[in-house]
């Protein structure tokens, strides 16, 4: 069963770990909806459903015309992503009593951890950077994606709708979109007068923006200056489901992990280690949408 990270942190009794999630999922929001799968060995090899079956009524005495869903076999293959974290022991010592030094370096670099994967949630390349995993830039298909014209064009609502209707078996689970993106959405609600943003809070106490009842994510990842036909200050909104049949992480038995190195041989320190196994799967490609060429 595909668990999120919250979800996991809630199953796990090292404290340190459970404030690494913490940190981790705090400022993304798609860390704190993205499922993750276990899987035991370094990849998975999954078919992707690309298109559905087709059903049709028939006479009696009719010939039955079979319709299968048409499917992609796809290899995810884990990565590792993490870093090192040194807590000098003098320090450590000598300033604890005003606040936990470890707890505060360790702190840092979940924080780097999570900016790293939301960066390749959106743009990782296998063939850039072959240590990384595809993002869903590079996941989505042709087929699902929409341009704001040949030299990219500002948003409409009437766009954003259409980026929204790409999407089949149900509304996106979330809208990507950069904050300039963000703020211009804002916008057109105001101007439009018709209510369709809206605000709630989530799981987390934290206020979200939702367009027709879809939450909108911002991703500090997502570049405002991207090239599309002469232009060259455009940006993209993705239309996400998540899900074990549509977006989801895959990750190694255990999850995100926080490894106690202990002692340093070279120097009069700590480390403590958070590393993770993880990947990302796109299983059905009508489940995700990008909308390209957006200027301001």
């Amino acid at each position: 069963m595909a668990l999120t990270l919250a979800e996991a942190a809630k199953l796990s009794n090292d404290v340190l770990l459970q404030g690494v999630i913490e940190t981790i999922i705090y400022d993304s929001p798609v860390l704190q909806v993205l499922p993750f799968i276990e899987i035991v060995g370094n990849g998975l090899t999954y078919n992707q459903e690309s298109q559905a079956p087709t059903v049709a009524f028939y006479d009696v005495g009719d010939t039955w015309a079979e319709s299968t869903p048409t499917f992609t076999q796809q290899t995810a293959t884990l990565k590792i992503l993490g870093g090192d974290a040194d807590v000098d022991n003098f320090l450590s010592k000598t300033r604890s009593n005003i606040q936990d030094l470890e707890a505060a370096i360790v702190q840092l670099k979940s924080k780097a951890v999570q900016q790293k994967f939301d960066d390749s949630f959106i743009n990782g390349d296998t063939s850039s950077d072959a240590k990384a995993f595809n993002g869903i830039d590079k996941l989505c298909a042709s087929g699902q994606t929409l341009t704001m014209g040949q030299d990219g064009g500002t948003l409409t609502l009437e766009k954003l709708d259409e980026l929204v209707d790409k999407i089949k078996g149900g509304k996106p689970g979330m809208l990507l979109m950069s904050k300039r993106s963000r703020r211009k959405l804002t916008a057109l609600s105001r101007g439009s007068g018709s209510g369709i943003m809206e605000f709630d809070r989530n799981q987390f106490g934290q206020m979200v923006q939702y367009y027709s009842g879809i939450p909108i994510g911002v991703n500090d990842w997502i570049s405002d200056a991207k090239t599309v036909g002469v232009s060259t200050d455009c940006s993209t909104i993705y239309a996400v489901c998540f899900g074990e049949g549509a977006v989801a992480g895959l990750t190694a038995p255990g999850g995100l992990q926080v490894e106690r190195v202990g002692s340093l041989e070279t120097k009069d320190a700590s480390r403590t280690r958070v590393k993770w196994y993880v990947s990302l799967a796109l299983f059905n490609t009508l489940r995700l949408a990008k909308l390209i060429g957006v200027r301001n």
